[in-house]
Order: structure tokens, then sequence, then C-alpha cells
């Protein structure tokens, strides 16, 4: 038998580091050939990384949430002859056996690594045993720093993920605060007393509360939140549109070509009065590399669609929005929404925006204040359609309106500028005809 390591993959395009979201194995689980054992992200792309060898899973690289180097070890398969994993010369071999257990367990445990051991012993822990043979009874450990890892053999490692224990939460009485069986079963004990509970996926609920770690998307949306607020100074600018004429012609296209082209919604008719407002303000069409301090302006319009998934909200990009018509647009929208909900979207279908648009649909509300897709420059947010009374030649009519809710970057577009941008936007929605004047 021999080990076969799989390593942290290199995605690409320079990126040093990769985090494991989800694994869809443990220790001891028999794998076959092209199953998937784990999914890993960058950004916002999640790639599912498959088994190359059948086997049987032996160690696993870190925890789901963990974030790995490129080039590290993901996962130790257990297979039928030699392997890959190259055995350590004789005489460091045979270094490595002598070295006391204590010596061993922290790069272990810097690894992160989880692996299969001997049955667990639940004996009580005795005093660890130094080189000159004299006894020293280490003092139990009662609190860690944030981040710091817990000390722990692969046995116990091994027995905590089985059992459903965070080691984090779990007290070391071992030398160093190494935590021992003795303090799993100590642990576990307390449990039924109300002592924190523990999941392999981090979860912790202590007296009817729940600490939940963002991991996975939710952890990238916070991390672009937090760079697009803390860098970006925003400002935003509301307008009403009287969207009757625009539904009005949005139902007669339905009716008309639905079957064939299919269904327009309001978002393919807001995207064309975008490209063409677009072309009064290129401004608006780009993004700002403030290291540099350089703004780049784009040419093609790349809209970003925010799309609502269970993950998370995700931004798919609509290539070369400025040459679509209507109906290629809302095929491409709805086509950009399914990847993202389904989880396949790629790499490339969720960067590169130029400008994107953000739409809760009919949950708009009145006033929203979309946060900027760093590093783009503006944002437009769409608020839900209602109907209202409007006095329109001095009489009063029923109209159908929507507020736009769109911010800007206050470092290079000024608040003029963005004013007259939506202005422009509002012109070509309110009537519509002048969406296909060219």
């Amino acid at each position: 038998m021999g080990i076969h390591v799989i390593k942290m993959p290199d995605i690409g395009e320079g990126i040093a580091e990769v985090e494991l979201v989800m694994w869809h194995v443990k220790v001891g689980d028999a794998v076959t050939e092209d199953m998937i054992l784990a999914d890993v992200m960058t950004d916002k792309a999640t790639i599912e990384i498959p088994s190359p060898v059948h086997g049987t899973v032996a160690m696993l690289g870190c925890a789901a949430g963990q974030v790995m180097a490129v080039g590290a070890d993901l996962i130790h398969i257990e297979v039928e002859g030699a392997g890959n994993l190259k055995p350590q010369a004789g005489a460091a071999a045979a270094a490595s056996a002598a070295m006391p257990a204590p010596a061993a367990v922290p790069a272990v445990a810097q690894a992160g690594s989880l692996a299969p051991a001997a049955p667990p012993v639940a004996s009580p822990a005795k005093p660890a045993a130094t080189a000159m043979g004299q006894q020293v009874q280490a003092p139990a450990r009662v609190a860690r720093e944030p981040g710091e890892r817990p000390l722990a053999s692969p046995a116990v490692r091994k027995r905590a993920w089985d059992m459903g224990v965070e080691l984090q939460f779990v007290h070391g009485s071992g030398p160093a605060g190494r935590i021992l069986h003795a303090d799993l079963d100590s642990y576990v004990a307390r449990g039924v007393h109300g002592a924190p509970s523990a999941s392999p996926g981090g979860y912790r609920e202590v007296h009817g509360e729940q600490a939940i770690p963002l991991i996975g998307l939710r952890r990238k949306i916070a991390q672009k939140m937090q760079e697009s607020k803390r860098r970006i100074p925003h400002f935003s600018y509301v307008e009403e549109i009287d969207v009757t004429e625009l539904e009005a012609l949005r139902v007669r296209l339905n009716e008309q070509w639905g079957k064939e082209r299919g269904k327009l919604t309001v978002l393919p008719l807001l995207a064309r009065a975008l490209v063409v407002a677009l072309r009064q303000f290129p401004q608006m069409n780009a993004r700002f590399d403030d290291d540099a301090g350089v703004v780049t302006q784009y040419g093609p319009v790349h809209l970003g669609v925010a799309t609502q998934t269970d993950a998370g909200l995700m931004v798919s990009v609509m290539r070369h929005a400025e040459a679509r018509d209507m109906w290629s647009c809302a095929a491409e929208i709805a086509r950009l929404a399914d990847a993202a909900r389904t989880g396949k979207a790629t790499r490339d279908e969720l960067s590169g925006s130029t400008i994107t648009i953000s739409s809760l649909g009919a949950l708009g509300g009145i006033v929203t204040t979309p946060v900027i897709n760093h590093p783009e420059v503006a944002i437009i947010g769409v608020n839900k359609i209602v109907e209202r009374p409007m006095v329109r030649q001095g009489g009063l009519v029923v109209r159908k309106m929507m507020n736009l809710s769109s911010s800007f970057d206050h470092r290079v577009v000024d608040g003029m500028h963005a004013a007259q941008f939506v202005q422009a936007i509002r012109a070509l929605l309110e009537c519509p005809a002048m969406l296909f004047v060219e």
C-alpha cells in the first residue's frame, strides 16, 4: 500500500491561496476515480476537485473554511501500489520515528490535518515524560487567542471529527495545552449540562445562540462589500420614473414575439437604456484603480447583473451588452442567472464587469442604497414597480412608477454628472420609442 498526495491545484491568474469550502469525503471513506473530493473557491468561482485514483482517504489537509496555499497537500489517499508520496531516507525516517510524540504534534496541528489513528483511549491524562525520564505535569489550557490552533495528536483529531466536536472549544490538559482523549470525554460529559456543542462544519450553539462562521461565497461577499465601502466614497441619487408606456410596450412585445423570442422583463429594457445613455456619459462605464490613480473608461459595456442565489449575491457579467438586442439580453441574463444559482458559473462569467445593475424585483422597496461593485464607479439599482396616483395635465391619473436608486464613486463622478446620467436613462424609459432610434 502507498499514499497518493493530491495538492491544492493552481487555479491560474496568479492566485496564491484558495479557500476550502466543503469536503465531500472524510477520513476513512473509500473513493473512486473522478469522484468529487472537495469544493474550493477563489473570488466567487467554486471549483470541484476530483480524485484521480481509487483508494481510501487517509488525511484531509485542512478544515472547511480555511485558506490553503497553492501546492499545499490537500488530501492523502491510501492506494494499492507505491503511490506518489516519496518515502523518507533511511536515516531521516529512523530519526523521525525516534522523536517523542509531543514534538511531532505541532507540525500536524499547523497543517490542520486529520489523520486516521488507533482506537481512542479514554484513560485519564498522565504526566508527560521528558527526555531525562522526569515527570512533568503540564497545566490545563483554558483559553486560546483568536486564530490559535489547538494542539492534538492525529488520533485525537480523528476521534473529535467523528464525534462532531470542534477542538477549538476543548480545554487541553496535556503538555503545552495539548488535547488528550480524556479531555474529549470530559468535554462531551459537560455538554449535557449546557457546554457548547459543535459540528464538523464549524457551527456552534451555546444556550440557544448559534455562531455561524462565514465561509465560501458568504466570506467572499463580506470581503468584497467591506473593501468597496472602505475604499469608495459612495453617494446615491434616486429618481422616480413613469414606466407606464414602457410596461405597455413590454406587454405588447411579449404578446407578439414571446413564443418565438422569449419573454421580456424590465431588465433587458433597462439594459438597453443604460447602453444608449452611456454613449453620452462614457465616464460611468469605467473602473478606477485607486492604487495607481488611474481611471479606465471602456468602449464595450460588460454589464454586471446582480443575482441572488441560495449561497448569497453574485454578479454575473453580460459581455458586450452594446451589441445585443433586447431578446439577446433577456436570454443571456436568464442563462447567467441560472448558472449562478446552480453553481455552474465560470470565473470569466463572474468577473470583468464595467458597470452593474442591481434589482430586488418585487421586493425592491421604495429606495435602496446599492453598494458599488469595486472597482467600478457606478451601479444602477432597480426598485419595484407600483401604481400610484399622479397629476398629469391638471388631472389625477393612475400611473406605473418605478424608482431608480443609483450609487456613484464621488472621487471620479461629480453629482451633477450622476444626475444627468440618471435623467438620460429616465428620458429613454419614459419614451421607450427612443430606445430604438440610432
